[in-house]
């Protein structure tokens, strides 16, 4: 047990020494960064899936800014921010950095259970719930998803960084021969807190889902694993595409100054019927 908690305490003192020793090259290297979080439709260390941000990271000069995809698959807009991990990224954030952020795919999850306990509250609003979490065995305040999201801008803007905020890529779910928006939940509460925060908003669920309309049925089930939320390698490569058309779709994108030549080949999105 001794050396358990010896173990513990020493992975724990090199965790923290890790983080520390990034946030210090960081500052000395002259890049800015550019921080993506989100879930596992994001980052994916599963066999046979992938997450876009890490092919999106070729689209950006390295030798101009850092891309750290710091997405973690299971995570929710609520539980990213109660592990700690976005108090992570803000300590290392600085002024002239970005963040990209995806989030929607698990907050619809149940609020308190023994296995999870990832779900938000659905909306915008400032709804909240006590709860004594059957997880983590302790109290906790639920807020809803645009709160979370509201949070994540808010705390961006303060560390003098641009936040971005993005849609969900959407699943591959087909009626009537279209693919399933999230336009009437997170999607539609992604671009609500975007406009209210003044923050820039890339509807990568709209654009996600026209292309895969073009490409037919067939063609997308091949970017998919075994089920329809997470892609494999080339699913993740159409979506990080996808996000870049979107930043190039926006009107004075700053993070656009740091793209790479691949980024050329895609064209910018433009919004129509």
């Amino acid at each position: 047990m001794m050396s358990r908690i010896v173990t513990g305490l020493l992975f724990g003192i090199a965790a923290g020494l890790a983080i520390a020793a990034s946030a210090r090259a960081q500052k000395t290297d002259g890049r800015l960064t550019l921080f993506i979080i989100g879930d596992s439709t994001v980052k994916n260390n599963t066999a046979g899936q992938q997450g876009w941000g890490d092919p999106l990271a070729e689209y950006f000069d390295n030798t101009k800014i850092n891309v750290l995809n710091r997405a973690i698959g299971g995570r929710s807009s609520r539980t990213f921010l109660t592990e700690g991990r976005w108090d992570q990224i803000l300590a290392e954030m600085k002024p002239g950095d970005f963040v990209l952020m995806q989030f929607g795919h698990n907050d619809g999850g149940a609020i308190n259970d023994s296995s999870r306990a990832r779900g938000s509250i659905r909306g915008t609003g400032e709804e909240t719930q006590e709860i004594d979490n059957l997880l983590t065995k302790k109290h906790e305040v639920v807020h809803t998803y645009g709160w979370n999201m509201h949070k994540y801008v808010a705390d961006t803007k303060a560390k003098g960084a641009t936040p971005i905020i993005l849609s969900p890529i959407p699943r591959k779910i087909w009626k009537d021969g279209k693919v399933v928006r999230a336009s009437g939940d997170y999607g539609k509460w992604a671009a609500e807190v975007a406009k209210s925060e003044g923050a820039a908003f890339v509807d990568l669920n709209e654009i996600t889902a026209r292309r895969y309309e073009e490409m037919g049925v067939e063609k997308v089930n091949m970017l998919f694993a075994d089920e329809h939320t997470h892609t494999n390698a080339a699913g993740a490569e159409i979506n990080a595409a996808s996000v870049v058309a979107g930043l190039k779709g926006l009107k004075g994108c700053a993070l656009c100054r740091y793209f790479s030549a691949k980024a050329k080949s895609v064209a910018a999105y433009k919004p129509g019927p």
